[in-house]
Formats: structure tokens, sequence, C-alpha cells
């Protein structure tokens, strides 16, 4: 019998919808928020109305494309956590209501297990147990996962995510929102010419605060010097605030493989489209002998299909919810 899965995420401001069967992914929906643009960030209220108006056609678009009807379906999967909790409300409200109509179970699935559980969205998979990166806006963490359902986190940051640091300094940078995508594509025209220094947090935990703090009266001397400095090396500040987060974030893998002794070693979330750290990645797995993996584009960022993917896998093990289910903004994994 074909498993047929409907997954929803809703955890930020992209309303998505997937449909996966026996694992593989028949559509993959997104519809994006413009509007958090004007503001330089997510504004909760905005896009909890967003989802509100974007989930059906999104939806209705996700079953059409993957050429099923809704009576076919096997199982409803969302996302319960961690996020918005005015956007996971949408989502896992949705979901409810169309499970008991259908009356099919519930899946509930950890958004960021399912940044890692992206890999399997497409082949190839990284083999078990292997470790994953997963940077984000909100998260930045190293986990190791030993089968689709075991995953146990080694090291995280302690105040910032990556994403942040990403964001915020394009914020004094007087970039647009979402600022990731636009220091990357600058980053590519300069150099790393100017140096920050490296937070010294142990283990294999992350620290992206004091960095933050550094860029700003970094810019801040230059501009009293030069005022003009920012237009002037716009290209070469991206660059260096871009390198000096890469190796952050690649010195502490570095460790934990050395902890381990895994050498099978990928990345997941919304950093990840980042291509320094793609490049990072697959330049220090050749130069190491790691086994590295770096998932598609479409599933870097929030989406469904990576919610039905993990899904699956539960469905396999029937672990699932209840009608009484409630979304959480904090969920550890």
């Amino acid at each position: 019998m074909q498993i047929n899965i409907l997954a929803i995420e809703s955890s930020c401001d992209d309303t998505s919808a997937a449909v996966i069967q026996d694992g593989e992914v028949l559509s993959n929906c997104v519809a994006n928020q413009e509007a958090h643009r004007l503001y330089g960030g997510v504004v909760p209220e905005v896009a909890s109305r967003a989802h509100q108006a974007n989930i059906i056609p999104v939806v209705d678009l996700a079953l059409k494309e993957a050429g099923i009807q809704k009576e076919a379906l096997h199982a409803i999967a969302f996302t319960k956590g961690p996020g918005l909790i005015g956007s996971l409300m949408v989502g896992v409200s949705f979901a409810k209501g169309m499970a008991l109509s259908l009356a099919i179970p519930l899946i509930e699935v950890h958004h960021m297990k399912a940044h890692v559980m992206a890999h399997f969205a497409e082949a190839p998979h990284p083999s078990f147990p292997f470790l994953c990166l997963t940077v984000s806006g909100g998260h930045t963490q190293i986990v190791k996962i030993s089968n689709h359902l075991d995953m146990e986190i080694l090291g995280q940051t302690i105040d910032d995510a990556a994403g942040e640091a990403f964001d915020k300094t394009g914020k004094i940078l007087g970039l647009d929102y979402p600022a990731g995508p636009i220091i990357d594509r600058l980053a590519k025209q300069g150099e790393a010419k100017f140096t920050f220094s490296e937070p010294k947090i142990p283990n294999l935990d992350f620290s992206f605060s004091g960095l933050k703090t550094a860029i700003l009266y970094f810019l801040k001397k230059q501009i009293k010097e030069q005022p003009s400095f920012v237009e002037d090396e716009m290209p070469n500040i991206c660059a260096s605030v871009q390198d000096r987060i890469v190796s952050i974030l690649m010195n502490k893998v570095k460790l934990a493989v050395q902890q381990t002794g895994i050498r099978t070693v990928a990345i997941a979330g919304g950093v990840s489209a980042n291509s320094g750290l793609r490049q990072a990645l697959t330049q220090t797995g050749e130069e190491l002998g790691w086994q590295t993996f770096i998932p598609k584009f479409e599933y870097c960022t929030d989406n469904a299909a990576m919610i039905g993917i993990t899904a699956y896998y539960k469905y396999l093990e029937e672990q699932f919810s209840h009608q009484g289910v409630a979304p959480l903004a904090r969920w550890g994994m």
C-alpha cells in the first residue's frame, strides 16, 4: 500500500505544503511573504495573518501538483514547533481540522529535526551515523544523527544564531531584509581583508553576540575616520563578515569530527544555502577525507517537504499525535 502524507510548514513567514508518497516528494509548494521587507524583519502578527490567507491555496496547489485527492491521504503532518506561536497556530489548526474531517492520523514534527531530514528528500542520502550542522536565523547546532528519528545535540549557540549574525550585520550596513543572501552575493565581489576575532567558547557550543558587537564597533570606528567607509568597502566588509562566520562554524564541525570520529558530515537550515559555507564544507571534506552532504537550495529554507519526509518515518513507527496537540514556540529536540 502506498503511504500518502500531506505536510504543512508554518513556523515563521513561509507557508508551505507538500505531498510525500512512500518517502518520495511529489510536490513542495511555498508561499513567501514579501511584506516583512518593509519592516526589516518578520512581524509575527503580519506573518500569522498571511498564513491564514495562504494556507488553503498552497495546500490545494500541493495536492494538484502531486495528482493526489485528499481522500487518498493517510496522514496529515505539521510543524508543532519551535517557531512563531501565531504562525504555528495556523498550521496546527488547519492540520487538525483536515485530519479530523478525513478521519486520518496527525503527525507532529520538530522543525529542526526536519531540517536534518531534508537530506532524505532526494538521493544520495547520508549513511548513519552522521553529523549535521544546522544553521538558521534562530538556531545553530551540531547534531549527531543515529537513525531517522534518533538525534542528539552535541553543541548549540548559547546566545544568537549564525543567521541572526548575518541579518543584524546587514541591518547595521543598511541592507534589505533578509540580509544573508545579499551579504553572500556582495562577498563574492570582495575579499576578507578585515579581521574579526573568533569567540572562545568551550566544547562544541557557539556564540555570535560578541561578533555582532565587534562588527558594530569596528564600523563605528572606521566611519568616524572615513565617513564613506561602508559605501567604499561594502563588498570587502561582507566578505570579511561571512569569512569569520563560516570559519566559526567550520572550526566547531572539525572539533566535532575529532571528538566523535564520525566522518560523514552534512549541513542544513536556511544558512546552509550560503555559498561560502557550502564551499567551505566541500573543501574541508576533500582535504580531511570526509563524506559531505549539502541539500538542494529548495530544501535549505523552510519547506513542507522536510516535514513530510520526517513524518513518513514517524508513520512507519506509528508515532501519531492527537487532536489535543498544541503548538510550541520553544521545543527542545
